[in-house]
């Protein structure tokens, strides 16, 4: 009939009009609809009770430990978070120099990483953040123009850039010294690493190394060892590409989170959730990467209580 035609027409009408809406309202995630959980913890040098008790009164659940110390005192560290309902899930150790082109400055770096295994297990932690070298070489071209052709097989870069490959030369060429001895050093540390069951977490920084995800995957992949895992800091992948892209990529590489932001027209870090991060899209990269895991603040001065509010509300999907 004609009435139940109008009707009809009404309804696709109706129905056109609500997927059109759909299609450009931001898909909002929720904390009930994820299937995995982000643990909150803050980055601090020494442990101590005051402020292990502080942390936790403003919801934070652990810390990442910049002290690299003793086994011995390492161990008071660990008593003084557990009885604060703490835990240090984590030891930075920063920069080594693998790529040295002196023996015993290597040596020296691979003792350096020892103590911060051994140091991490007497703390309780579970992982340690490592990175392997710095390269300073000339020719690194423009971010824009980064076009990076490697060699699976051994994850040297064969070009950086579409076209002429000339003016990079030293550039790849330091770049492939950096892979062949970090990948020696690292596995030099696997040993030790899987006694102790503490996971060396590879941070790649602004070290001119790995600078597109599907490289940086490569290496950590190419250990294929369940104690060698990417160490990811969100705010430093930025410039490179969208932190979610690297998840995307890294996927089940995965072992830890730096969590903070940076803001691509002032090309400065700025406060958590006030840069260009796009963390609905992170915290959605992470949830289909299946991370459970820790998200340590790093950088920002903002009061405690203002942190734990920013990070839940990344851990929303908001």
């Amino acid at each position: 009939t004609m009435q139940s035609s109008i009707l009809s027409r009404r309804s696709f009408l109706a129905a056109s009009s609500l997927a059109a809406t759909s299609a450009i309202l931001p898909v909002r995630v929720f904390a009930d609809e994820m299937k995995t959980k982000l643990h909150k913890a803050q980055m601090v040098g020494k442990i101590t009770e005051q402020q292990m008790s502080g942390l936790k009164a403003a919801g934070f659940e652990g810390v990442e430990t910049t002290n690299v110390c003793s086994e011995e005192d390492a161990a008071k560290g660990r008593e003084i978070a557990e009885k604060a309902g703490m835990r240090v899930h984590s030891v930075l150790r920063g920069w080594m120099k693998f790529n040295s082109p002196d023996a015993k400055v290597v040596d020296a770096s691979l003792e350096e990483v020892r103590k911060s295994l051994r140091a991490a297990k007497a703390y309780g932690s579970d992982a340690i953040l490592l990175v392997p070298c710095r390269i300073e070489a000339k020719g690194m071209p423009a971010i824009a123009d980064i076009a990076i052709e490697f060699d699976e097989s051994n994850g040297h870069v064969q070009k950086m850039v579409k076209g002429d490959n000339a003016p990079h030369a030293d550039y790849i060429t330091q770049h492939n010294i950096a892979i062949d001895t970090s990948r020696a050093a690292v596995e030099k540390l696997i040993p030790l690493a899987e006694e102790l069951k503490v996971v060396i977490g590879l941070e790649n920084v602004w070290n001119n190394l790995w600078v597109k995800p599907e490289i940086y995957k490569h290496f950590v992949a190419s250990f294929k060892s369940p104690w060698v895992k990417a160490y990811f800091d969100i705010g430093n992948h930025v410039k490179y590409a969208p932190p979610q892209d690297w998840i995307k990529t890294l996927g089940g590489l995965l072992i830890k989170l730096h969590m903070k932001d940076f803001d691509l027209a002032k090309k400065n870090f700025v406060q958590l959730r006030n840069g260009s991060v796009d963390w609905p899209a992170v915290r959605r990269a992470l949830d289909e990467a299946n991370y459970n895991g820790w998200g340590t603040i790093e950088g920002g001065n903002l009061p405690l209580e203002e942190l734990n509010k920013r990070f839940d509300l990344i851990c929303e999907g908001k």
